[in-house]
Order: structure tokens, then C-alpha cells, then sequence
């Protein structure tokens, strides 16, 4: 054949549920059997709508980026931020599927938030990051359950941002960072000045994502207010006024990034902004921590689905790519790369869909103690695991794609672009694992991991012995390296904590897998579950960090 006449099928996107055998394994190990029959057909369903709808809407989105227009042709100022129409499309269809709306009305009570999230994890990757708008209204949506219920001006706009006619249906921001700080938002240095019954904010955000949202929640210093983190207050803020003009806002620049380029991000000024106080003053940050918990679930969700969609491509692409006289598919080490990256994913979602079901348990009022101090743990641990194992995968997926994978009309350099943003928003890495220490200051959480664990690895044991051996011998490996290092100094406390976070997700991660294996009856995730085991271990070497702190004098 002439070289010339040759052209490689390119991977083919298909229905992102159908055959998807990790997502049903869990949701069939999750659910009863009538519900996961129900959900099923359902999402058999959406899995079609991705591919008809909403693909094509993410591509036109993601080839359209948003542009900032500051003056009207005339000169006066106006700061109009121009999407492309799909923008509003998938807006659209994001309130008629209540991908919002479900983690609300609750019509499948504790299991609402994982048929939520299930959407989502089909969603998201045909979505042009539109679900980091989905993220922060759903946040803010609970900021308003749970603080502002006593108020009108909240409560309607509880209503937009869970409705599901796209003519009521809200979208929110989340403005936090600003020049002198951003995952420390105790230097935030905008200020609240009361005027008679709401505020007015003076100051500039620096990193403002959902730009074009009806409203946004940020936090601000009242005067008079203590310096530091415990002097914020949380402030509800409508974009426009009643007349469809800026709120005393103006944007700066919208941000060049290195992915999420169709999502508007800028940078913007706040000049005497009509706002509204959420909670109690200077409780800004406890009361934001509401908000984050629900956004580092979405980052989760959403970096789970980015893996998955890199391997379905990939799976797809493998079948008809010849390599050295035969199917990619078919050589060995690409099958042993390629089953790796699905232990990472069945990993990754197994942690997500189980914070899920903690929070769905928790907002229906059915969650044990237990199970609040595991949400109130996993849901950092779980947030920095996906988004770290998302780039990894990803990245993995692409070099497997060799140099089609670089090239960017191939819509696959996309996948590794935006999975970096993953460990940065909602928290770095270190800054979930300083989280996932402050938890561990009470002895409870851990000791509910502890307990919680042991349970489940006893009930696995008589068809599992030799995994659940080496997972129990991990297990007692990490409690007696609690036990022992609690009293050390806070800077090497501080110094383990990334590791023992990450130690925790694989731990945890690995006794699911084999939990949802069992339940769904599945030999596939079976297998993927105890070559996960085989490759864990407890490996964290106190004398390690401290020779790290030794030569942190002629290092830094």
C-alpha cells in the first residue's frame, strides 16, 4: 500500500456509560437492585445525550473562547465578556438534566448525590469545564441551605440556583483569591463597609472563575475586623444590578491559562460592590468551608471522568492502531501499562463515589458519627488523590497516543492541559494535606478510619485472605505510625502529612475496590483490585523526613 493512501481511523467516542464497567460495578454494589436498574436505563440515556448534545456543544466551546470587550464603541465602559452561544447551551442543558437540582431535591434520598455524581462523571468531559460553574453553584446553593433559610434575598436565590428551567436557573462564582493570597486567605485584603441593610466591597480578585455567572459568593474584611483568616466574613454578591448593569465591578483582564480556556476566568476590581452578609461576622472562612467541601467533590467527580474518558479513547484507539504487525491492543506491555491506569481510575472513583455516599448519608440526617468524621476526612484526602492520579493518567494516556497525542486538533492534548488544573483548585495538594492534619488533631477521625476499615476488612477476609493480610498489616503499619509520631514537632508533622494523605487514599481506596468487586459479582474489577494491593505499601520512613529538615538549611 502506498505510504500516502494510508489514514489511521481516529478513536471513536461512544456512549461513555454503556460499556462502562467500572461505574456500573460501583453504583451496582452502591444501590439496591431496583434502584441501580432505574439508574441505569437512566444513564444509558444521558450517556447518549453526552455524545449527541453535549460533545459537540464542548467542542464549539472550547474553539470559541470567551473574550472580554471593556468599552462599547462609544467609549463608555461596559466589561462585556462574550461566550459563545454553546456556553449558554450547556448551561441549558445542564437545568434541564438537574445536574444541580439533584443533589437537592433528593429524590433519591441518601443516594442522590451518587446519581449526581454519576452524571457528572459522564458529563464533565464533554463539558468544556463547564461543570466548574455547576461546582460553585452547587456550593453556594448549600452556603444557602444551610445559613440562609431566615433570609428572602437568599432563599430566591436558593431557587435559581436549583432549578431546573433554564429561563430561572442561576449559575454562581466563587470569588476568593486575590494578589496577596491565595490558598492563605488570610491576607485577603478586600473590605466590607456596611450601608444600612447590606455592604459595599472595595478591593480586587485576582483569579475569578465563572465571570459571567447572575451572582457570586467572596469573602471580604469588615472594619475593625481581626487581621488573619479568623477576620473574614462571607458575602453574597449579585453580578448585576436591577437596571443589567455591573454591580460596581470591573474586569481587569480575563486570565490566559493553560487549559480551561473556555470557561471566562478574570481578574476584577470591586468598587463599592452591593453585597449581602452570609452567616456570622468574621465566620467567613467556616462558613466557605461548606461551600469547599462540595467543590472538592465536583474537582473529585470531575477528575475521575477525565481519566475515564483518556482510557476510552485510548481502549477505542488501541483496537485499530498496527504496531510492530499487530494491534496495540495486543502487545504486552502496552496491556500492562494500560491495566495500571485502570487501577488508578477504579482507585480514584471507588474514594469519590464513597464521599458521595458520606455526604448523602449526612444530608438526609443518616450518617453515624463514623461516617462524619470520614466525610469530614475523606473528602480532603480523596480531592488531592484523583486530581494527582488524574494528571498521571492522562499524561500516561496521551504519550500512548504517541505524536497524535501531542497534536492539539486531535482533541487529545486537551485532556492533559485541563487535568492540571485539577490539583490546584479547591486546594493544593499541600494545602489538603495541612487539611487532612488539622481533622487529625481530633483523635476521633482517625480512630473512626481506624475502626471503620478493620470492619471492612474482616468481612472481606474469608474470600480474600492473603490481600486482606497485607492490608491489615498496612493498616496497623500506619496506626502505629500515628501513635508513635503524635507528639512530634508540628514541622515534621506537617512534613509527613502529604504522604500519610496519600498512604490513607490507597489504603482506603484498595479495600473498596475489593468491596465493589464482591458485590458486583465482576472478575474484572476483582482483578484490578488485587493487582492494586500487590502494588501498596506502608513505606513511610521517619528518619527520612528527618534528614530532610537536616539539610533544609542548605537546600532553601
Amino acid at each position: 500500500m502506498n505510504p500516502e493512501d494510508f489514514i489511521q481511523s481516529s478513536p471513536e467516542l461512544k456512549n461513555p456509560f454503556f460499556s462502562n464497567q467500572i461505574l456500573q460495578g460501583i453504583l451496582k454494589s452502591t444501590l439496591s437492585q431496583d434502584l441501580y436498574k432505574t439508574l441505569f436505563s437512566a444513564l444509558e440515556t444521558f450517556g447518549k445525550c453526552i455524545i449527541e448534545e453535549v460533545h459537540p456543544l464542548g467542542l464549539l466551546a472550547e474553539r470559541n473562547p470567551p473574550i472580554h470587550i471593556p468599552y462599547t464603541s462609544w467609549g463608555k465602559r461596559c466589561d462585556t465578556i462574550e461566550t459563545h452561544k454553546s456556553w449558554e447551551q450547556l448551561k441549558d442543558f445542564s437545568a434541564k438534566q438537574g445536574l444541580v437540582a439533584d443533589g437537592y431535591e433528593r429524590s433519591f434520598g441518601e443516594y442522590s448525590r451518587i446519581v449526581q455524581m454519576s452524571k457528572l462523571f459522564l458529563f464533565h468531559p464533554s463539558s468544556a469545564f463547564y461543570k466548574c460553574l455547576l461546582a460553585m453553584t452547587d456550593g453556594a446553593a448549600k452556603v444557602f441551605e444551610l445559613y440562609g433559610q431566615n433570609d428572602d434575598i437568599f432563599k430566591k436565590a436558593m431557587k435559581h440556583l436549583t432549578s431546573r428551567d433554564p429561563e430561572i436557573f442561576w449559575t454562581s462564582g466563587q470569588w476568593m483569591t486575590e494578589k496577596t493570597g491565595g490558598s492563605d486567605v488570610s491576607e485577603t485584603s478586600t473590605i466590607a463597609t456596611p450601608n444600612k441593610d447590606h455592604y459595599l466591597l472595595s478591593g480586587i480578585k485576582w483569579f475569578s472563575s465563572a465571570t459571567t455567572s447572575e451572582m457570586t459568593l467572596a469573602l471580604a474584611r469588615l472594619p475593625e475586623a481581626p487581621k488573619g483568616s479568623r477576620g473574614l466574613s462571607l458575602f453574597y454578591i449579585p453580578v448585576r444590578d436591577n437596571h443589567g448593569e455591573l454591580n460596581g465591578i470591573t474586569v481587569r483582564r480575563l486570565k490566559d491559562k493553560l487549559g480551561t480556556r473556555a470557561l471566562p476566568t478574570a481578574e476584577l476590581t470591586l468598587n463599592k460592590t452591593k453585597s449581602w452578609l452570609i452567616g456570622e461576622p468574621n465566620k467567613g472562612v467556616k462558613t466557605v468551608a461548606t461551600m469547599l467541601n462540595i467543590t472538592r467533590l465536583y474537582n473529585s467527580i470531575c477528575a475521575v471522568g477525565q481519566m475515564d474518558r483518556a482510557l476510552h479513547l485510548l481502549k477505542n484507539y488501541s483496537h485499530s492502531r498496527i504496531v510492530f504487525n499487530k494491534p496495540l491492543s495486543q502487545q504486552p506491555l502496552f496491556i500492562n501499562v494500560f491495566t495500571k491506569m485502570n487501577c488508578q481510575l477504579y482507585a480514584s472513583a471507588s474514594l469519590t463515589f464513597e464521599v458521595a455516599r458520606l455526604l448523602g448519608k449526612e444530608e438526609t440526617h443518616q450518617a453515624n458519627s463514623d461516617e462524619k468524621y470520614l466525610l469530614r476526612l475523606l473528602t480532603p484526602i480523596t480531592k488531592l488523590f484523583t486530581a494527582k492520579q488524574s494528571v498521571t493518567v492522562t499524561s500516561e494516556a496521551l504519550e500512548s497516543f504517541g505524536g497524535a497525542g501531542y497534536i492539539e486538533d486531535t482533541e487529545i492534548p486537551v485532556l492533559l492541559r485541563d487535568a492540571q488544573v485539577f490539583p490546584i483548585w479547591e486546594g493544593a495538594t499541600n494545602v489538603l494535606s495541612l487539611d487532612v492534619l488539622r481533622v487529625m488533631k481530633d483523635p476521633q477521625a482517625y480512630t473512626a478510619f481506624h475502626q471503620v476499615l478493620n470492619k471492612k476488612i474482616n468481612a472481606l477476609s474469608k474470600n480474600h485472605e492473603k490481600p486482606m493480610a497485607h492490608l491489615q498489616n498496612y493498616l496497623n503499619l500506619m496506626s502505629q505510625f500515628i501513635n508513635t509520631h503524635q507528639t512530634e514537632t508540628l514541622e515534621f508533622l506537617q512534613m509527613t502529612s502529604r504522604t500519610l494523605a496519600w498512604k490513607m487514599a490507597e489504603l482506603y481506596a484498595s479495600i473498596l475496590m475489593f468491596e465493589h468487586a464482591k458485590n458486583s459479582q465482576d472478575p474484572h474489577l476483582n482483578s484490578l483490585a488485587h493487582i492494586w494491593s500487590q502494588q501498596i505499601y506502608f513505606d513511610l520512613n521517619p528518619q527520612q523526613i528527618r534528614q530532610t529538615l537536616e539539610l533544609k538549611p542548605y537546600l532553601i
